[in-house]
Order: C-alpha cells, then structure tokens, then sequence
C-alpha cells in the first residue's frame, strides 16, 4: 500500500498514527524527542495528507487492511506502535487482529460511545469541521492568537489558547482539506462497533492513555475501552484534553517510552515531572474567552461580506 511517510531517528522502530482529518505531521510536539530513542515512521493514513485516498470505501476495516499492507511491504510487521484519536482504535483494532503490532500504545481511542454519546460525537466533530472549513481563509490570523485558539480549540485541547500556533494551523488546514473526512466520520459513529482482545491473547504490552478533559471521546468511556480489551493497563492524563501529544507533551513521551520498553512503571513516575495543580492550567477568564468568540464571529462576519 503507497502511503507517505516520514522517518527519522535511530533504534528499535516505532510506528505513529494520527487521528481523523490529520497527517503525519500531529506528531511534531514529540516527534523530535521520540526520534532521539528510537527509529519513528509516522504515516499519512489514506485520504489524508499526502497519501491517496482507498480505491473503495474508508471505514476502520479498511484503513486497518492498508496499513497492515504498508508495514509488510515495509518489513516492519510486529512494530510498536502508538495511536491517537482515529489512529488510536486503528492501533487497538491491528492489535486485535495479532501479528501485526508489538506494544501499543493507544491515546483515546474512539469507537466507545454508546446511546447519546454516539450523536453527541458525531455533530460536535461534523460541526466543528465544517466551522473550520468555513473560517479556512482567516485560519492563519486565527490560530496564531491565543483568543482564535481558545475560541476553536477547547473541544480538543484543555489548555488551547497554549497550544503551538505552527501546529494549530497545520492541523486545522489538514481538518479542512481531508476529502474522507465526512465518510470516515460516518464510518466511526455509525459503523461497525470495535471488537475486543480476549484477556491474555495480546503477547505484548498494551496502554490506553486518556485525558480526563477529553470532550471529543468522553472519559466515561475508557472502562468500556478497559472491558473490551481486559489486558490493557489504563493510564489518565489529569491534565490533558482529546490530545495528550498537545497539552502535555514530556508527559506523553514518558509513557510511550515507558510503554514499549516492557519494563514495569509507575503512574506517577510518568506524571510527576512536570505536573502542576490543574487550577494554574484553567481557562482564562471570561474576557479572553469573550474575545476569542468575537474573534471567530467578525471573521465569520467578514467571510459573508467578502461572498
């Protein structure tokens, strides 16, 4: 399967896969640092970024089938691997299959919604893409302030106004221009619901990371996760919203290094360099939310002028 990826580092191999409407490069915040341990090859799924769309449908199945035909072709079968969002259930759903991953690590994984959550996903996703869509000719004005970024990114990230402005409009230009996108949304809240791991089939390790601010796949949803696949060992990022590689990056990192080492670890070994009490990482207060929607509201203002 031709998918564009990129490579950099030295070691043993790890493979990293991005979320829905992304590319290869959401991993920039640790790319780097992870690199420095080993050989990393983030991918572009199909249909996103560089990579061509599938010849037929999209839905988890199939991205699932392409990239095990990648890591074949690759020689890399029976790779670590770690995934986010959409790429974080495509992890769960290779593991599952067995013989094609190592150790995973999987950063809120959706496919765990049931009853009011699954609409709830699905049309807070849909509008925000097509919000994002609209506001495409003022997205660089917007992500590079902290109001713009406080305005359009609290859905993903609990902390957005601190987000990196770069990888902001790197992500929301990707969200924007991803042609699958809408299939593969209807694929993951209307499709097939994702299938478990008998406890003790998984030969290597697995860890479902999970931000307790997560307003996209709901934390009330990991012990459905946990359930599914009973030889995960869960692990909660207290600060951290849909997008740990976001708001805590060194934190992310300890646990991905920590996970595919297959060493045992502590939770708190893993949290407690650089954490601090979540009321110093609040939102801002209600003036600086208050301009962040009068900043999308006058961009929006303008767009309409401008038809």
């Amino acid at each position: 399967m031709a998918l564009h990826f990129i490579r950099r580092g030295s070691g043993s191999p790890l493979l990293l896969v991005h979320g829905i409407g992304g590319s290869c490069r959401s991993w920039s915040t640790i790319l780097d640092a992870l690199a420095a341990e080993h050989e990393v090859i983030a991918v572009d799924l199909p249909g996103h970024g560089a990579s061509p769309p599938l010849a037929g449908p999209h839905t988890i199945g199939t991205l699932a089938d392409a990239l095990t035909a990648f890591l074949a072709e690759q020689g890399l079968l029976g790779i670590d691997a770690v995934g986010s969002s959409m790429g974080a259930r495509l992890v769960l759903e290779l593991a599952r299959r067995g013989g094609v991953l190592g150790a995973v690590v999987s950063l809120d994984p959706g496919g765990f919604w049931e009853g009011w959550e699954v609409p709830f996903f699905y049309h807070s996703v849909a509008l925000s893409q097509k919000l994002v869509t609209a506001l495409q000719p003022v997205m660089p004005t917007l992500m590079h302030s902290a109001a713009g970024r406080t305005a359009l990114l609290p859905q993903f990230s609990a902390r957005p106004w601190a987000v990196d402005a770069q990888l902001a409009q790197e992500e929301m230009h990707s969200l924007a221009h991803t042609p699958v996108f809408a299939e593969l949304l209807d694929a993951l809240a209307h499709g097939e619901v994702q299938q478990g791991a008998a406890k003790g089939s998984l030969p290597a390790p697995l860890v479902i990371g999970w931000g307790r601010h997560d307003r996209v796949c709901l934390p009330g949803q990991a012990p459905r996760a946990l359930a599914a696949f009973p030889d995960a060992r869960l692990y909660w990022f207290a600060d951290s919203g849909h997008f740990p590689q976001w708001d805590q990056p060194a934190e992310t990192v300890r646990l991905i290094l920590a996970s595919v080492s297959r060493q045992s670890f502590r939770d708190e070994d893993i949290a407690a360099a650089d954490r601090r009490p979540m009321k110093t990482r609040a939102l801002p207060g209600a003036a600086v939310a208050a301009a962040g929607l009068l900043v999308v509201a006058g961009a929006l203002w303008l767009l309409r002028r401008q038809r």
